[in-house]
This record gives structure tokens, sequence and C-alpha cells, in this order.
């Protein structure tokens, strides 16, 4: 695949195993903005679309990613729930538990995260709502063969998908852009490290829906 600074964010990080990160580390957004050009991403941000793609180029050795683009859809759905959604229910109660912690600890300390625990227990509700939408709805529809018709559901879904993103950037903004400040002890440390990996996670679960499962469904 000849890759250029035209093609979608959606495109190479479906592409690339390596976009993920790439993309993670300057700020783009592959999964909700995923139809968005390189070019076009990387102008808002002030950064140089080349340069991201000659690290994309350089770290992946230009492999192409896990290849879900072409795998049957009952793997893929498969794949989605025990890489994403099981571990999306564990994960999400221990970082209110976390961010509990850290406000009750430090709530007299200047950089304390007001807020953090009551924004995670929204945020732990939406999601938990959403997966079971996908997965009592939406993929078994998919899974019987009637994917063409799904796109009501799937509208939704990445309405819901938005939702998220604007979640996540709430995230950032009552944690100081995920910067642990000097004070901060161990627990207040663990919380922002999870968060930014929440924040990874659920941005290439998105993307893998959005790009990949959603148009192979309706094409189906």
């Amino acid at each position: 695949m000849d890759t250029s600074i035209d093609q979608t964010l959606g495109e190479l990080a479906t592409h690339y195993a390596s976009a993920s990160r790439v993309f993670h580390r300057a700020g783009l957004d592959y999964c909700c903005g995923g139809k968005r050009t390189l070019a076009e991403a990387c102008e808002p941000l002030d950064l140089d679309p080349r340069t991201v793609l000659e690290q994309l180029e350089g770290t992946s050795n230009s492999e192409p990613s896990a290849q879900w683009s072409e795998r049957p859809l009952d793997e893929l759905i498969d794949h989605i729930i025990r890489r994403y959604h099981e571990p999306l229910r564990e994960e999400l109660p221990e970082l209110v538990a976390l961010a509990e912690k850290v406000e009750a600890r430090h709530a007299d300390k200047p950089n304390c995260p007001h807020g953090i625990a009551a924004h995670l227990r929204q945020v732990h509700q939406a999601v938990l709502e959403h997966l079971a939408k996908e997965e009592q709805v939406l993929f078994p529809m998919i899974l019987a063969g009637h994917g063409s018709m799904a796109g009501p559901p799937i509208q939704v879904m990445e309405m819901e998908h938005e939702d998220h993103g604007a979640n996540l950037a709430r995230t950032r903004e009552l944690t100081h852009e995920l910067q642990a400040p000097p004070e901060a002890c161990p627990t207040w440390q663990a919380l922002y490290l999870r968060l930014d990996e929440l924040e990874a996670e659920l941005m290439e679960h998105i993307h893998l829906e959005n790009n990949v499962l959603f148009p192979r469904a309706l094409c189906a």
C-alpha cells in the first residue's frame, strides 16, 4: 500500500500496526476523526504531516496491522468484545476507586483533579450502556447477516462514540492533560498513567468499530 498525507487517519490506522501509538503521541484523533486526511488533521495542531507519516513508516517497517479489514466479521466482533469490552468492564470501576482516593487525600492541594471521580462515574455508566447496546442489539444483527440494514443503530453508536471522545477531552481538562504534579503520590501518578492508557485503548476500540467493522457490516 502506497501511503500519503492525503489518506485518512482511519485508513492509515487500519494499515499500520504502529499508527495508534504514533497518533496518540501526536494528539491526533484517528477514531472519531478518522475520516479526516492526515494533512487536514495535522494542520490545526501545527504538525508536519510528512514527519508523522515518516514516523509511521519507520516504526512499523511498513507491516500491516492485524488485517481486521479482511478477517470474518464474527472473528472481528469476538476480538472487539474480548480485547476491549471485557477489559473496560474491569478497568473503569478501578479507575473510579483510584480517583475517589486521590480526591479524598489531596483535596487541599491546588492541583487536585477536583471532580474527576464524579466524571469517571458518569463515563463508567455511559460506557456500560453503550457496550450493552452493541452486544445485545447491533452485534447480533450483524452476525445474523442483517448488517446492511444496521444503518440506524450504527448511527447511534457513532454518535455515542463522539460522546466518548468528548469525555476523554474532559478527562484531560480535569487532570491538566494527565500531567501529574510534583506533589503527586504514587496513587495519583498511577491514576494518570492508567487514564492515559484508557484513552489509548478507547481510541483503538472506536477506530476498529468506526473505520473497520461498521463500514464492512453495512456492505455485507
